[in-house]
């Protein structure tokens, strides 16, 4: 299907319930990396539940314009924020609104206003900002907008296609500037849901909505050393009192959004404080959430009022941690050559991709790393080339993690392999469905005789075109 060059308001609302979608499905995935700005495991939950709010208020609106369904998405996300992530959802909502204002539709370069506008109200909701968060991812993916807007101003999908690699490549930086994210080897959950959900939207812009419900996102490995082994995310609870996350709406007349974070400021952790003059969401993270309450009630009227108690959600996240299984999840490293076919595996699910093929083996070294980057414990390697087979299979001895390699000698048997893969199944099931795949595909390459020679009867003369069928 031919990538959306531009859209209108209905087409708006779509691709973000595309991204609602996808964004639901990496709920789990999100909520078990969640160590920042407390290990409570609700980020992912917290976003999606947020999307809810913003779709539902999006299909109540009659007028096709997009400015009016990013406005009501505003709208809906300001109130069904929930958590710390949510509520700088919900300011990304409100920046993309503002950049759209009075748009019928949407085209690349509108689109990077929009992000722009989206990054710039999410860092000022919050007091105390902090690089290394779903911030930081937002404000990368916003920049790459900005330059690809420079060249393809009228092409929407390749603006947010620009978006959504630099959303990735930020999420795996994020633990070089969140000590925490560090500590843990894993990346920042409010950016890998960011992420998620613009790689959601780039997917119904480029027409693989179908494609998207056989497949589930995958969380983006950490940019670490490869000596630097993950450590659990936490193996006890911690001697510090986290408090109570402390979320309302809150109503009233001449509310200043900007006062009320400022008085917040010394009451607690975490404060993000939104809204307008009759609306405000606030969040903060407080040992003392009584006092908060009494402080907004004297302002207004409290809607949605949630009080939860951060050290019991941390209780909850260490037992989810101890039951939850990592090594139950496999990744699928592969190798691939030429910018075309790496493209291929990387929407087929690849969690990692190791640039080489004929003529340019990879070392085992390389393979290692890719192996230890990626976040699972169970890793199927795809070669992709007769030639490759033998390293590949080395990095079984020079790790800890459990390694299958599929015998594909040619990159169709690659992609064969990979579109069997079940994100579902065993490791066991898996390799077999695989291999059964590599055993059904012929492969026929064409290319130029590098020199002149004689095969099978053949006089071959140099740069003639010949035909290889299976390495025959």
């Amino acid at each position: 299907m031919k990538q959306a060059r531009s859209c209108d308001g209905q087409e708006f609302r779509d691709m973000f319930a595309a991204g609602s979608v996808w964004l639901e499905k990496s709920v789990p995935d999100i909520n078990a990396i969640n160590v920042f700005p407390v290990p409570d495991g609700d980020t992912g939950t917290n976003m999606f539940l947020t999307m809810r709010s913003v779709m539902e208020e999006a299909d109540r609106v009659s007028d096709n314009s997009v400015f009016a369904v990013a406005k009501a998405m505003a709208q809906g996300a300001l109130m069904g924020a929930r958590g710390n992530s949510g509520v700088i959802l919900s300011q990304f909502f409100r920046g993309l609104a503002k950049g759209l204002d009075e748009k019928e539709s949407v085209t690349g370069s509108d689109l990077a206003v929009a992000l722009d506008e989206a990054s710039r109200a999410a860092y000022k909701g919050l007091s105390q900002p902090v690089e290394g968060t779903m911030l930081t991812v937002i404000k990368d993916a916003s920049k790459a907008a900005k330059e690809a807007a420079r060249t393809t101003p009228d092409n929407l999908a390749s603006v947010a296609e620009a978006a959504v690699d630099a959303a990735k490549d930020s999420v795996a930086r994020t633990p070089l500037l969140l000590d925490v994210l560090r500590e843990a080897g894993v990346v920042d959950a409010g950016g890998q849901g960011i992420y998620v959900l613009l790689e959601g939207v780039l997917r119904y812009l480029e027409g693989k909505v179908e494609e998207m419900r056989y497949r589930r996102p995958q969380v983006v490995a950490a940019e670490l050393p490869v000596a630097a082994k993950a450590a659990p995310i936490m193996t006890e609870v911690a001697e510090e009192p986290y408090g109570y996350c402390t979320n309302f709406l809150l109503e009233g007349t001449k509310l200043n959004p900007d006062k009320i974070r400022k008085k917040l400021e010394n009451k607690g952790q975490s404060v993000v404080v939104v809204g307008d003059e009759a609306t405000i969401r606030v969040h903060i993270h407080t040992y003392d959430p009584g006092g908060i309450i009494r402080y907004a009630t004297s302002l207004g009227t409290l809607h949605q009022l949630q009080v939860q108690n951060m050290d019991d959600q941390h209780v909850g996240f260490i037992e989810m941690q101890k039951d939850r299984l990592p090594s139950s999840d496999i990744a699928v490293v592969v190798v691939a050559a030429g910018n075309g076919m790496r493209e291929v595996f990387r929407s087929l699910g690849a969690a990692a991709i190791v640039t080489g093929g004929q003529t340019m083996n990879p070392s085992v070294q390389e393979i290692l790393q890719a192996v230890e980057a990626v976040p699972s414990q169970k890793v199927i390697l795809l070669p992709n080339n007769k030639n490759i087979v033998l390293a590949a299979s080395q990095v079984q001895s020079l790790t800890s993690k459990e390694i299958a390699v599929i015998p594909a000698r040619t990159m169709p048997q690659g992609i064969a392999a990979l579109i069997a893969f079940n994100y579902e199944g065993d490791m066991k099931d898996n390799v077999q469905a695989m291999e059964d795949a590599v055993a059904t595909v012929r492969t026929v390459e064409i290319t130029e005789s590098a020199r002149s020679t004689k095969l099978q009867g053949l006089n071959i003369k140099k740069g003639q075109v010949i035909a290889i069928l299976d390495d025959e």
